[in-house]
């Protein structure tokens, strides 16, 4: 049987943690920063950790080996 490929969008977007949490860039700030208050451009920094729901998702469709 053949290796199963990792999607090639979800390997640049998602890092896997050691505890195996995904790791991702937070949304809502690729444009539109003049709308945002100042308050969620300060939360919104850095990376989040999905939520388990999501997680679920990622790890069984695009991350297979994860």
């Amino acid at each position: 049987m053949p290796k199963m490929k990792t999607k090639s969008g979800a390997k640049k977007r998602f890092k896997v943690t050691a505890s195996g949490h995904i790791k991702s860039a937070q949304a809502g700030k690729r444009h539109g920063m003049i709308k945002r208050t100042t308050k969620f451009i300060r939360k919104a920094r850095g990376t989040t950790v999905l939520s388990k729901p999501d997680e679920i998702i990622i790890k069984k469709n695009f991350l297979p080996y994860a």
